[in-house]
């Protein structure tokens, strides 16, 4: 089942690298629960098939990590990449596009989040494995309001400007 506008976001865990050590969070992949960090706060979440790829580095995060500063005017709490790496990957890919700060890199290394949200996609015959399609949704309190689903090789809805206007 594919998640809609309207659903719950299901309960699950996702990975963040993190640089810098804090009270509960060491430093490197840290797990984090979905449902315990939605809850009361409205997330923009951008999913794209992987890091380093063209389309998702060149246009996809790139225009989320420029209107950061928009979302956070629209009262959005946090930016999340989603993506079927892990933490090590998305970490180093975050550094690499200045995403520290605007957009939480998180990773779903084993698919199991992306695959409960109904959202995989197979590239296997490419030798991508199994990936995310790539989407944008804005999240409140754990129920999505907004989604915007990309056709297999496309890059037309799921931007960030898109997005701001819905939030």
């Amino acid at each position: 089942m594919t998640i809609k506008t309207g659903d719950k976001l299901p309960g699950g865990t996702l990975w963040e690298f993190i640089e810098d050590e804090t009270p509960g969070c060491t430093i490197g992949p840290n797990a984090f629960k979905v449902e315990d960090l939605v809850r009361g706060k409205r997330i923009a979440i951008l999913a794209l098939p992987g890091a380093f790829t063209p389309t998702c580095s060149g246009k996809h995060l790139p225009g989320f990590v420029q209107k950061a500063a928009e979302f956070q005017k629209k009262k959005v709490d946090e930016i999340w990449c989603l993506s079927v790496n892990d933490a090590f990957v998305m970490g180093a890919w975050g550094k690499e596009q200045g995403a520290k700060g605007k957009v939480r890199m998180m990773a779903d290394g084993g698919g199991l989040y992306t695959k409960a949200l109904g959202m995989e996609f197979d590239l296997v015959q490419k030798g991508l494995g199994m990936r995310s399609q790539r989407y944008s949704m804005l999240v409140d309190n754990g129920v999505v309001k907004s989604l915007n689903l990309d056709q297999p090789g496309k890059f037309e809805v799921s931007d960030a400007d898109t997005l701001l206007k819905q939030a």
